[in-house]
């Protein structure tokens, strides 16, 4: 069974899950998953787990994420982006000055409203079920931070911006409420993840590329800060069998090693550390 991390660049119209079975026929491997959905409409960084690395799903799931964004001034649809249906237009009648402003405005924490076009669950069912059927819910409202945001081209009613966001925000809403304080309403109609933690888009591979056997598969020492520790026969023996270990470092993970053959991935548990991936 194949073992590893792919970064995939996401093509745009097709869901995570297409890329996700893509690569299951691709390496006719049925343990696969991924550290964050992106919606068709958007491209970029998906890191994908395969085999026993779905293990590292929850670890690889960062705290930030970049992006680059495209809306369009003067339209709302009931979806927040380009691909739904247009319910209200506006006149634009702002300028770049206006737009850097509003953007830096949302620079630090605030208490965002989840799209009604999102899996978000309410009373056990996800509110695109609720929006489908045209019934009413109260949308949820989640705290996200706003850590970086840059205007980087205005024409208009036309504007691209970079934004780093902590995880859960959704761009959608948060050009919502841009398009809300300007006072002409917006829409999404692109994005592009460029970084998710640690990977980038400059080290992700098209899903073409990948299904041509051009790609990068990551192993554990390349996305985990780890320490590799090499084994005797005797802590061999114990790693092998999942007995806990002290050792003294700052990292959070111990990836122990005999000769060429990776054992385990150990896990820093309070003091100690504790198997948390047999390899062997």
């Amino acid at each position: 069974m194949i073992n590893g991390v792919l970064i995939v660049d996401k093509p745009q119209g097709i869901t995570s899950r297409d890329v996700v079975n893509s690569l299951m026929k691709k390496f006719n491997i049925k343990k696969i998953g991924h550290t964050g959905t992106l919606d068709p409409l958007a491209t970029g960084v998906l890191v994908v787990t395969l085999g026993r690395y779905t293990k590292l799903n929850d670890v690889l799931t960062s705290s930030y994420k970049e992006y680059i964004a495209t809306m369009k001034l003067g339209i709302i649809t009931d979806t927040l982006d380009i691909t739904g249906k247009v319910y209200e237009t506006q006149d634009v009648s702002v300028d770049c000055t206006d737009v850097d402003r509003v953007l830096k405005s949302f620079l630090g924490t605030y208490a965002q409203e989840v799209p009604a076009y999102s899996a978000v669950k309410v009373r056990g069912k996800k509110l695109y079920e609720y929006a489908r059927a045209n019934e009413a819910v109260e949308l949820p409202k989640r705290d996200v931070e706003i850590k970086e945001i840059e205007l980087l081209r205005f024409d208009g009613d036309n504007v691209e911006f970079r934004v780093l966001v902590s995880k859960g925000t959704y761009i959608r809403s948060l050009i919502r409420d841009i398009g809300a304080v300007l006072g002409v309403g917006a829409t999404m109609t692109s994005l592009r993840r460029i970084r998710q933690g640690k990977f980038t888009i400059d080290e992700s591979s098209s899903l073409d590329d990948i299904l041509n056997d051009k790609y990068s598969l990551l192993q554990l020492e390349d996305v985990l800060d780890l320490v590799i520790v090499e084994c005797d026969r005797e802590l061999t023996k114990k790693v092998t069998n999942g007995v806990k270990v002290p050792f003294n470092t700052n990292k959070d993970f111990l990836l122990f090693r005999y000769g060429e053959k990776n054992l385990a991935l150990y896990k820093r548990d309070g003091d100690i550390f504790r198997m948390f991936l047999k390899l062997d």
